[in-house]
């Protein structure tokens, strides 16, 4: 093998090591959670950005390793065990901070915000063995989980008080299980322009614009919350 294809056949790696650099920056800055840290952010916003930067990352690995014909079993297990710190320890840490300091008298609580990565790595193995996931996926997938978590601890951090800790509780539950369900969500990439063919996807984009323009970053939640119930209220082909 020549330096030339040697290159080629790890560009895609060295994008998806980015994924991992970025949710390995986002775990740091979330044990900064209300500490005024880099660019005048407080920690959790911080770690908002390397998560962005994260997906940023994940998206460009694939259509790099398309791009240069340089897919691997090997980059595929890479881009899963990056996907679980990015999108699965990273967004459950924030949620651990913020919890330390909500509930002080409940030790044992923010210790539940680890059933996130968990579930996340366990949806991970699941698809990488299940050749059917393409266009349609059986369980919530780990970035929309992740994109879910960023709105609402972008909520709780200004508005925890009006949330009792089984309210909390709950969600994480109920997400976890959602990445590992037999519910079957389309695919929020578009794979045809048509709004026949796509309708869900242009629904789903247009109630992110609204809940984004109305609630800010927690319109993040809103939406991935919109796009479960649409998914479990349609036919998934």
């Amino acid at each position: 093998m020549n330096l030339l294809t040697s290159i080629r056949n790890n560009t895609p790696n060295a994008v998806t090591c980015c994924n991992l650099l970025s949710g390995a920056l986002a775990c740091i800055a979330a044990f900064h959670c209300f500490d005024t840290w880099w660019w005048g952010l407080q920690g959790y916003q911080v770690a908002f950005v390397w998560i962005a930067a994260a997906a940023v990352f994940d998206f460009f690995d694939g259509f790099t390793a398309r791009l240069l014909h340089a897919a691997s079993p090997l980059g595929k297990e890479l881009d899963s065990l990056s996907d679980s710190v990015s999108f699965g320890l990273a967004p459950a840490l924030i949620l651990y901070n913020m919890m330390l300091q909500a509930y002080p008298h409940v030790a044992w609580a923010p210790y539940v915000t680890l059933l996130i990565p968990v579930f996340g790595a366990l949806r991970l193995a699941r698809f990488n063995t299940d050749p059917n996931q393409g266009t349609v996926f059986t369980g919530l997938a780990i970035p929309a989980n992740a994109i879910f978590w960023i709105g609402f601890t972008s909520f709780f951090a200004t508005r925890h008080q009006a949330l009792p800790l089984w309210c909390v509780i709950v969600l994480i539950a109920a997400f976890s299980l959602l990445m590992v369900c037999n519910l079957r969500m389309f695919s929020l990439k578009l794979h045809s322009l048509s709004i026949k063919a796509a309708w869900k996807q242009y629904l789903t984009v247009v109630v992110f614009a609204v809940s984004l323009a109305t609630c800010g970053i927690a319109g993040l939640a809103v939406t991935i919350a919109f796009y479960i119930i649409l998914s479990a209220c349609t036919r998934q082909d």
